[in-house]
């Protein structure tokens, strides 16, 4: 089930809330846990079992952790749950391209290859797997405390809002929340409102977007045109698909009495690469940094050292988004590389105008969104190509087709968006029910849904991350 769908919009949605509502306040996280987990189970039921699994794990490691007075066996304790939990992500989503890739040096040796059958990856595993990490890495740290009640733990690890596709939503900043959170009416209008935009943004120019860099991606040696049109518009669509979904999910948290931390800020704004990082999927940065570039040293032990921890927390980050090609990879290595120019720049005292340094960002940051989106290397490189003009400079009859008057209507909305962000007037106005911040939301809504109405439901990009 997926947000932007009339399943959930008119059959989970209504049906949760109005039980969440008639609960007393010392059982709500119980209808919590057991709403996400029939919200998880509606997709694929079996894959419940390997979260309810993760979440015992990390539940009963950290009551331990906390009991002991063994700091050797503290650590341990931490190592074993972290290994278990990126045993399950490893297995999942990247014995399918080890074997694949496998069975091609196989096959190219004329050597017999490896039988096997594509494992599927169970949706919202890699973001349980942060949670799971960050929690029991946080209790060792004595940052956070121990939870003992597993109803309340479970309800974190599984809350329907951010279980499938993020924002990571760390234990101490929902910590009090869990225990006891105030449902108020101011609170639930500005997270509809917030969940309206977030729709909107997704209906409207993400999955407007969508045919048209499908098309771009699947031409064979696109000119300068197609792979520009292809990739602006995958910048577009990435851009309002997941921050989208984030202001849904946020927009959710707030209608339950949870503040999440926000994912977004103006990222196509951004003066650096580094800057970028700041603002695009943000919880999943200050991830990378808190658990694995500062675990790796950080820029504590020297120039080179500094460096290379830059390259692995980029090269680690790129492949946890996917493994049914080398392409995440290839794309975190591309950022860290960036950032390493970056700070080699920076710290050399150089400088430039505040226009070309936010262009060249995001000149860099579409380039390395071409191979993120792109089916298999082979289909970057010709992208690539043809965004440099090697394949020519036209645009194909294909791509004039499909930008009707209503597509470079999305572009435009796009745009504007992206220089004045929805994000930022979501957080504007009061709350009135007349008022125009909650007039216009409600307008937008409405008639997305008439357009959801008369189409399949598109899942987020970042399901399959």
């Amino acid at each position: 089930m997926v947000f932007a769908s009339l399943e959930f919009l008119t059959l989970f949605l209504p049906l949760f809330f109005a039980l969440y509502l008639v609960t007393p306040q010392q059982y709500r996280n119980h209808t919590l846990l057991f709403g996400s987990w029939l919200f998880y189970a509606w997709w694929t039921p079996k894959f419940l079992l390997l979260i309810i699994a993760l979440t015992i794990l990390a539940w009963g490691a950290a009551i331990l952790i906390d009991r002991t007075n063994d700091e050797r066996l503290k650590t341990r304790l931490m190592a074993a749950t972290i290994v278990l939990n990126l045993a399950s992500l490893v297995w999942y989503k990247y014995t399918n391209m080890v074997v694949s890739s496998l069975n091609t040096i196989l096959t190219g040796r004329q050597m017999p290859v490896i039988p096997w059958e594509n494992l599927m990856l169970p949706i919202g595993l890699s973001f349980t797997v942060l949670h799971a990490i960050s929690y029991i890495v946080d209790v060792r740290r004595k940052t956070v405390p121990a939870q003992y009640s597993f109803i309340s733990f479970s309800a974190y690890m599984a809350m329907f809002p951010h279980l499938i596709a993020g924002p990571i939503v760390r234990y101490k900043v929902i910590d009090k929340e869990l225990r006891e959170r105030v449902f108020s009416f101011e609170k639930f209008t500005l997270g509809a409102r917030r969940f309206m935009i977030g729709f909107s943004m997704k209906v409207l120019i993400a999955d407007t977007l969508a045919p048209v860099v499908a098309l771009a991606f699947g031409l064979k040696n696109p000119g300068f045109g197609d792979a520009w049109v292809g990739c602006i518009a995958y910048t577009f669509q990435l851009y309002f698909d997941f921050a989208g979904y984030s202001a849904m999910a946020i927009g959710l948290g707030l209608m339950l009495g949870f503040h999440f931390e926000e994912n977004f800020n103006n990222p196509y704004l951004a003066v650096s690469i580094q800057d970028f990082w700041r603002r695009w999927h943000m919880t999943l940065s200050s991830w990378l940094r808190d658990y694995l570039y500062i675990s790796l040293g950080g820029n504590r032990q020297g120039k080179i050292r500094t460096y290379v921890n830059l390259m692995l927390t980029m090269a680690i980050g790129g492949l946890w988004h996917g493994g049914d090609n080398w392409n995440y990879l290839i794309w975190g290595i591309i950022h860290g590389s960036a950032l390493c120019c970056d700070r080699a720049f920076t710290q050399r005292g150089w400088s430039m105008p505040n226009f070309a340094s936010r262009s060249l960002t995001l000149l860099a940051v579409m380039f390395a969104w071409t191979i993120f989106r792109a089916a298999g290397f082979d289909n970057a490189l010709d992208m690539w190509a043809g965004q440099l003009g090697l394949n020519g400079m036209s645009i194909g009859d294909e791509i004039i087709l499909a930008l009707r008057p209503g597509i470079l209507m999305t572009f435009v909305i796009g745009l504007i968006c992206v220089v004045y962000p929805a994000t930022r007037i979501a957080k504007q106005g009061g709350l009135g029910i007349m008022s125009w911040s909650m007039v216009w939301p409600v307008l937008t809504f409405a008639y997305a849904v008439i357009v959801l109405a008369g189409q399949k439901a598109i899942p987020f990009l970042y399901f399959q991350f």
